[in-house]
């Protein structure tokens, strides 16, 4: 079978940053304890349960925001993700007395710094994303003002009756066909619209991978499947190729039907995914032959400390 590795894949400088901070933490016994992460520190479970092995704690509840969760940290030391937080639970981890540190991505931070400097200026803003994500939380709760956009429905219901101008950016993690069917509905009700296109790089180099790849019978996208960019990646695959795409979270979630029938598969992944656990896909794919039973078991041999 031909596997074709499509680059750049690996971890993001976001995430590098994130995980950099954790471990140091880890390390630096002078960090009170115990140590707190707020959500996921980055969408990947293999990584939160890797760090689960070194005491660290995870708070990722669903149904709450992060200025709830906070307040189940009484002490000890919490760590902020790469998704970024907002200025209210920034004040309250101060309040509690906690230590903290925060791992926001710099392009996460670009976009805060936009919206507060627009919103300052006087602008309407409107914000991309997707619901109960911690990304949109952060920005959302810089002003009640700004109006938040999930879907084309969302766009085409949105109303403004004042004169003020309006700022359109969205959540760096989103693919450029999300943001190019809601922005194309916006711009024909506000032609005048300022829009600052904040899909990071990193996102929009491996999306334009995707598309540039040669004709495959299937693609694979490592990654979790709370990995926003992740599920992105396996989109495009199916919009802009008509290639039958899937997200896997690592070797182990492949099934042999897919593979009996073809003859070509890429592999690309998440910027939150390790580097190891797409190499062992890759890996797997290139030894496999659908007439030899021997090289069908798809069971991982990465242990955690492997993650790491």
């Amino acid at each position: 079978m031909k596997v074709i590795d499509l680059t750049p894949r690996g971890y993001c400088h976001g995430v590098k940053n994130a995980l950099a901070i954790v471990k140091k933490v880890v390390k630096d016994q002078s960090y009170p304890r115990p140590i707190y992460v707020l959500g996921q520190i980055v969408h990947n479970e293999k990584i939160t349960k890797a760090f689960e092995t070194f005491g660290v704690i995870s708070l990722d509840q669903k149904d709450k925001t992060r200025l709830e969760m906070i307040e189940e940290i009484q002490e000890g030391t919490v760590i902020f993700t790469a998704h970024g937080i907002s200025n209210q639970v920034i004040s309250r981890a101060k309040e509690k007395g906690l230590t903290f540190l925060n791992a926001t991505c710099r392009d996460v931070l670009k976009v805060h710094k936009a919206v507060k400097e627009k919103l300052l200026s006087g602008y309407q803003i409107i914000y991309i994303g997707h619901q109960d994500h911690p990304e949109p939380e952060a920005i959302l709760a810089i002003s009640p003002d700004i109006i938040f956009i999930t879907n084309e429905k969302d766009a085409l219901l949105c109303h403004i009756d004042n004169q003020k101008p309006i700022f359109v950016t969205n959540q760096t993690t989103l693919s450029i066909y999300d943001i190019e069917s809601i922005l194309s509905i916006l711009r024909t009700k506000y032609p005048d619209l300022i829009f600052d296109d904040d899909i990071c790089d990193a996102t929009k180099v491996r999306q334009q991978a995707v598309m540039d790849q040669e004709k495959v019978d299937l693609m694979l996208v490592v990654g979790d499947p709370m990995s926003s960019n992740s599920n992105k990646l396996a989109s495009v695959g199916t919009k802009s190729k008509g290639v039958t795409s899937y997200l896997i979270q690592g070797v182990e979630d492949i099934q042999i039907e897919w593979l009996k029938p073809i003859d070509s598969v890429s592999v690309t992944s998440g910027a939150s995914t390790p580097t190891v656990v797409t190499e062992e896909v890759i890996s797997y794919l290139k030894q496999f032959s659908k007439n030899d039973l021997k090289t069908w078991d798809h069971s991982s041999k990465i242990s955690l400390s492997d993650i790491l």
